[in-house]
């Protein structure tokens, strides 16, 4: 398993270096083909194991278990160390894609289909709907994985593929069409935005590991069963669409949404109180010894609080 967890880490670093234009559409691919057998088998023990149990009830379970495991695999793809942190979030996004096509297989929806695979690029909010997810789908299918460029690509195209990742992802919505046009009016303003914003961010990892840690947990969880309860509404019926899917079940909340919020946030309070109850130490030492090792600690833990605030306000 962990070899298997490299070598797909390895697979996303290659697809994002040789074609960052379409990275969701080549991991939706890539977790179709690998999983897909996987998702019938898994739907067919259920159902055999469970007869008197509804499909509803099958699937409200492994969408409970897949936010568990999602827990743990934002935690990891949240340490500051990036050797950790691709594979952790190579882990998330394929127990995502694990959750989607099992769901579908469980309401006999063909989980290798290039349908439901279009379908899963919908439910993130990588495409409006699934007939331009298909294009995009057979335009992918239909080419091999490009050679290592000759030259280096332009900024905006990483920028670019670093949004649509963190969109497939759950990290970020789609954009709006006012958005993406001041972004092809600015393009630039845009790509040195996102990368100042995602260096920042980074730094702040190294002081408050803990509290990215707990983010990453947090937001990993969360969209795993946002994106689990949107698969359940589209395949039980009680949406016509994937669009209407999203709708409906970003309306519902879950039995114990706000007591896990409750207790994310005191996490994350607990982890940046600590950091400026250490500076504030730090400072009364230097108060009366001068400066020290200690005192340029502080130092550095205070300028990460002020980056970490920065970076949390521009979000608003």
């Amino acid at each position: 398993m962990r070899s298997e967890l490299l070598a797909n880490a390895r697979a996303l670093v290659r697809v994002a270096h040789r074609d960052p234009e379409h990275i969701p559409e080549r991991i939706a691919l890539f977790a179709a083909e690998r999983q897909s057998k996987d998702a019938r088998e898994w739907a067919d023990r259920a159902r055999e194991a469970n007869p008197e149990t509804s499909r509803f009830d099958l699937a409200e379970r492994l969408r409970g278990r897949s936010a568990h495991v999602a827990r743990i695999d934002g935690a990891v793809a949240g340490t500051p160390f990036f050797i950790a942190l691709v594979p952790g979030y190579v882990a998330y996004l394929q127990q995502e894609a694990r959750l989607t096509l099992r769901v579908a297989a469980l309401y006999d929806h063909d989980p290798g289909s290039l349908r439901t695979t279009a379908e899963m690029l919908v439910l993130r909010g990588v495409h409006p709907r699934p007939e331009a997810a298909e294009a995009a789908l057979l335009e992918v299918r239909g080419r091999p994985l490009p050679e290592k460029p000759a030259h280096r690509r332009p900024l905006r195209t990483w920028w670019h593929s670093v949004y649509l990742l963190l969109v497939f992802g759950g990290f970020l919505g789609a954009p709006d069409n006012d958005a993406e046009a001041g972004a092809e009016r600015h393009p630039w303003l845009r790509a040195i935005g996102g990368m100042t914003i995602g260096g920042l961010v980074w730094l702040t990892t190294w002081v408050f590991p803990v509290t990215f840690m707990i983010a990453m947990a947090w937001g990993c969880e969360s969209h795993a069963r946002e994106l689990g309860r949107r698969a359940l509404v589209l395949y039980d019926g009680e949406a016509a669409s994937a669009r209407e899917a999203i709708e409906l079940a970003d309306r519902r909340q879950d039995a114990g949404h706000g007591l896990r919020d409750l207790a994310r946030v005191a996490a994350l309070a607990a982890s940046v109180a600590i950091p400026i109850a250490f500076v504030a130490y730090a400072d009364s030492v230097k108060q009366t010894t001068g400066v020290n090792w200690l005192g340029a600690l502080g130092a550095l833990v205070a300028l990460s609080v002020v980056i970490a605030v920065g970076v949390l306000a521009s979000r608003d």
